[in-house]
Formats: C-alpha cells, sequence, structure tokens
C-alpha cells in the first residue's frame, strides 16, 4: 500500500461505465483526466509499461479539418526525442476515436508543485529553466512550436522536468471547433504576437518560459490575473511585474519577456546563461538536492505503486490539460491534495466529513430539545420555531435548474465597480472528503484547516455556519448578483445534483467583505473526488 504524504494528489480516478477498457490495443486502467480536447488514461503497454494515452472527443474526430491537423503534429511530435520531453510512444490518427500515447512519468506538474510548496529556491529555477530550454531545443528542431507551454504542462521528475504537449493543442486552431470557447495557449503566458493573433515562431515559447519562471521563482503572474482581455492587454503594452523574482533572475527573465521575438534569446542561450549563473557554479546537473526535500518527498510518493496494474500518482493532464484551458490565468489549474492513508490491512474507517458530523449532532440536539419542551407544555414555542425554520428553508430551498444557454456567459465580472478580484478560475481538486477547498486561499487543504472553507461531503457542499451561499437561476452569477440573492434567496443546502452542468453558486465570507463563485466541474459519486473552479472578488474600489 502506497502511504503518501500531504500534498500529493491522485492523479487518477477509476474508469466509469461509459469509459472504454482498451484502446489501440493498450489496456486501460483508470483516467488521468480529461478536458476540452479529450479524455487522458493511464494505460500499459503489452509488456506491462505504463503510458498517457489520450483519446479524442468525439466532436473533434467528426471534424476533418482537425484529423488533419492532428495527424500532422502527431507525425512531427514523434519526431522530437529530447530527454526533458515526454516521448511519444505510438498513435492512431485514422482510428474512429483518435488517439495519442506518451511516455507516463510519475511526477506532480510544476504547477502542483508550486501551489503545494511555494515559489521554488533560486537554483532549483535556474535548473528549470536549462531543462525545459533543452526540451525547447528538442521541440523546435522537430520544426514544432509549443504554443501553450506553462507550469501544468511541465512534469517534475527526480532528474529533472519533462514537457508535455508540445504542439498537439495546435490540432485544434482555425477549426469550427474554437469557436465554443477553446483557445489555444493560456493567456497569462502569452507571448504578445501570439496574444494579437501573429505568427508564432519558437521565441513564441521562449517568452512562455520566462513567464513560468517568474511565476516558478516569485509566486505571481508576471502580468497578474484577472479577465482574460485584461491579462493580454497588460501582455501586449505593459512591462512585467517581477518584483517577486529574486534580483539574480531578474535580468535572465526579464530578457525572455521582451516584447519583441527578436530580442529574446534563443534556448541555446539560455542554457549557457544558466551555466555560467553563481548559484549554479558550472554544475548544471540534477543531482540530490536540486530540489526541495518536501518535492522530493512528494516525487517518491508519486513514483510508488498504488495497487495492481497502477504506476504511482503521476499524470500527464490534469483536468482539461488536453486542451489549452480557457483563460485558467490568474491562478492557473491547482489540482492538489492527497489521497488518504490506508491501514496495511487494507481496511480502513472513513470517518464522516466534520462539518457534516457537526450537522447531524445539532439536529440531534434540535429534536432533543424540541422533546423536551413539548413535555414541558412547550408546544407553542417549538411550533414557532419550526415555523420559523420552515420559512427560512423555503426561502433558500432548491430550485429547478433553468435550461442553459446555448452561448454560455463568463461566471463572474470581476471588474463590477464595488468588488475586486483576488484570483480568477481557480480549478481545484478535493480527492475525498478528507479535504475541503480553502475559499480565502483558493486552494485545496486537509480538512479542518481552513477558516473558510467548502466542505466536500457524500453528495453535497457543506458551508461553514456563519457563510451564506446563493444558486443562480440561470448560468450567470457577478458579485453584485450574489449577494442580492443571498439577502433574497439564501441557501444552506448545495447538493452536487442541483449544481449540475456548472451551474454557478457563491459563497459570502462571515465579515460579509467577500465571495466566491463556483462552478461544480466533476463529482465523483461516492467519496470521490470533486473539481471546481472558483473566484474570489472583494469589496473595494
Amino acid at each position: 500500500m502506497s502511504h503518501q504524504p500531504p500534498g500529493v494528489q491522485p492523479a487518477h480516478t477509476p474508469l466509469s461505465a461509459d469509459d472504454p477498457h482498451e484502446i489501440g490495443g493498450y489496456r486501460l486502467h483508470a483516467r488521468l483526466g480529461a478536458g476540452g480536447m479529450g479524455v487522458v488514461y493511464l494505460a500499459h503497454t503489452p509488456g506491462g509499461r505504463p503510458i498517457a494515452l489520450k483519446a479524442v472527443r468525439d466532436e473533434y474526430a467528426a471534424d476533418p479539418e482537425f484529423r488533419r491537423r492532428f495527424a500532422d503534429e502527431v507525425a512531427s511530435a514523434q519526431s522530437i526525442h529530447g530527454l526533458f520531453t515526454a516521448q511519444v510512444v505510438d498513435s492512431g490518427v485514422d482510428a474512429p476515436t483518435p488517439w495519442l500515447a506518451t511516455a507516463y512519468v510519475p511526477g506532480p506538474s510544476l504547477q502542483q508543485v508550486v501551489e503545494r510548496h511555494g515559489p521554488l529556491p533560486e537554483r532549483t529555477v535556474l535548473l528549470l529553466v536549462a531543462g525545459i530550454a533543452e526540451a525547447l531545443q528538442a521541440i523546435h528542431w522537430a520544426g514544432v512550436v509549443h504554443r501553450d507551454l506553462k507550469p501544468a504542462n511541465v512534469l517534475i521528475a527526480e532528474d529533472g522536468p519533462r514537457v508535455i504537449d508540445f504542439g498537439i493543442a495546435r490540432a485544434a486552431d482555425a477549426t469550427g471547433l474554437t469557436g465554443t470557447g477553446l483557445r489555444i495557449g493560456t493567456a497569462a503566458y502569452m507571448a504578445p504576437e501570439q496574444a494579437m493573433g501573429l505568427t508564432v515562431t519558437p521565441a513564441t515559447d521562449v517568452f512562455a518560459l520566462g513567464a513560468l519562471a517568474s511565476y516558478v521563482a516569485g509566486g505571481v503572474l508576471p502580468f497578474g490575473g484577472g479577465p482574460e482581455s485584461a491579462t493580454l492587454y497588460r501582455v501586449v503594452h505593459e512591462e512585467p511585474d517581477l518584483s517577486m523574482v529574486p534580483a539574480d533572475l531578474y535580468d535572465l527573465l526579464g530578457r525572455c519577456l521582451a516584447k519583441h521575438p527578436g530580442d529574446r534569446p534563443a534556448p541555446g542561450e539560455l542554457i549557457d546563461a544558466v551555466r555560467a549563473h553563481p548559484a549554479v557554479g558550472a554544475h548544471l546537473e540534477f543531482t540530490d538536492g536540486w530540489l526541495p526535500r518536501g518535492v522530493v518527498r512528494e516525487i517518491a510518493a508519486h513514483g510508488e505503486p498504488l495497487g495492481r496494474g497502477s504506476y504511482g500518482t503521476g499524470q500527464h493532464l490534469g483536468p482539461a490539460q488536453f486542451h489549452a484551458q480557457p483563460t485558467r490565468a490568474a491562478v492557473p489549474a491547482t489540482p492538489t491534495a492527497v489521497a488518504r492513508p490506508s491501514s496495511d490491512s487494507g481496511d480502513r474507517t472513513v470517518p464522516a466529513p466534520r462539518r457534516a458530523r457537526q450537522g447531524r449532532r445539532r439536529r440531534f440536539v434540535v429534536v432533543l430539545t424540541a422533546m423536551v419542551l413539548l413535555a414541558l407544555g412547550g408546544t407553542a414555542y417549538y411550533v414557532l420555531e419550526h415555523r420559523k425554520g420552515t420559512e427560512r428553508d423555503a426561502a433558500g430551498g432548491s430550485r429547478t435548474p433553468s435550461p442553459r444557454p446555448s452561448t454560455p456567459s463568463p461566471s463572474s465580472s470581476p471588474s463590477e465597480p464595488g468588488y475586486v478580484p483576488d484570483y480568477s478560475d481557480a480549478e481545484l481538486t478535493a480527492p475525498d472528503p478528507d479535504y475541503e477547498f480553502d475559499l480565502m486561499a483558493g486552494k485545496v487543504v486537509p480538512a479542518e484547516t481552513a477558516d473558510w472553507y467548502l466542505e466536500v461531503a457524500d453528495g453535497e457542499f457543506v458551508l461553514p455556519d456563519d457563510s451564506d451561499a446563493f444558486v443562480a437561476a440561470g448560468y450567470v452569477l457577478s458579485p453584485a448578483d450574489c449577494v442580492r440573492g443571498i439577502e433574497t434567496e439564501p441557501v444552506t443546502e448545495l447538493p452536487y445534483d442541483e449544481l449540475a452542468d456548472e451551474r454557478p453558486f457563491c459563497v459570502r465570507s462571515p465579515d460579509g467583505k467577500s465571495v466566491v463563485i463556483v462552478r461544480l466541474i466533476e463529482a465523483v459519486p461516492g467519496e470521490g473526488p470533486v473539481t471546481v473552479v472558483i473566484s474570489r472578488h472583494h469589496e473595494g474600489g
């Protein structure tokens, strides 16, 4: 059995009844993720080696232009043999459901590492820059431009980074399907020329590497978060904010983030600059000590087998990573948290979620109190209080979901007067009820850790006693709408089945100064993983 330390996310979930059990002759064992472009499975070769197999969605498979581009991009990707890339091992471009298989890397994404462990040390960042730059060399030599280099597309292994998803997302570009809201690239890491729809070149990936390294070194996106349009404007017209980046990295990363492609260094120049940097001392090697100890422990846990036919919890694509995520910019995709340790015998008794237990205890106390009051002749008092509670439940009760509009609007309007965005569209996954969503920080944390939280229970979210919630009647919800809804139609129960199809709801903080807007993306039945996208806003300018 695997005993995983805090921070390790189980990256796979069991196959559902709708999932195939074999694709292209490969046995499928679990889901690694799903997104706009397809579903990613953990599979094994006939000889038992694990692979990440990506199956394209039906709507893409039915598009002839996509199929043509997909075949071209896969052919190019198969010629990439860099040691810092996840090797393409097989594909089925002509299959009824096109698919692509790559080497499986048992390790967390760089995005997950930063979210769980914070900004990384200067030497670690430099080594990552060199390793990713070498991966870009291999990608560019094959005539491919990555186009969506970001922390979520870099996996961390003991011997260095692995770049994934190089060039594949381009297959969806210029097809009719990109009009459904999918975007090639991620705003926070786009180069100016890419943001303006101009020709992308290898220098485009160097810009993304600069943005990635700035985030990893300082924990802050160099062009900020918020709405995608605002981020893209800053990418094109404003200088990056490198105030949180160590001074010794400022010049190197600033050059990568130059507005004009010709002013950016080539990947080979970046490798030479890292080798010459005093923090590296000419020893550009991924040896012991290149990563913080906490990250090393997490990688070791990722490499442990979790059961028959399963190789650790490493992943190639988390939710929505097979295709570039739409505006996961302010806080890029951050699935976090860990699987519960199991006993050596394999049996475990899982306690009920913290607040759910408290809720049941409170209901018992209410019933017991009512019985005592009735016994003492307090019938009128109890009936009055029961009527008040019924009226409150009626005011905040469930409503029949409205039909979803054909073109969904954004979940919120962060720039709305009176509210300031703190983070936007943070995609989070809690693996089980032992973890909860920290609404203030926009992270997943162990249960009973956060002060303002959204608890994951069996079939529903559980709110703090001092927080209010509101479920939108449609699919558009702004901070002001949230406050008005809480004042007029508050709810105390948030069952998953009433929040299907990403219907938004919001939660107000106990002090009334902040609100979060939440969309439920996926909830595995029972006590399985729950994925949400959340944005937080506070009262201000």
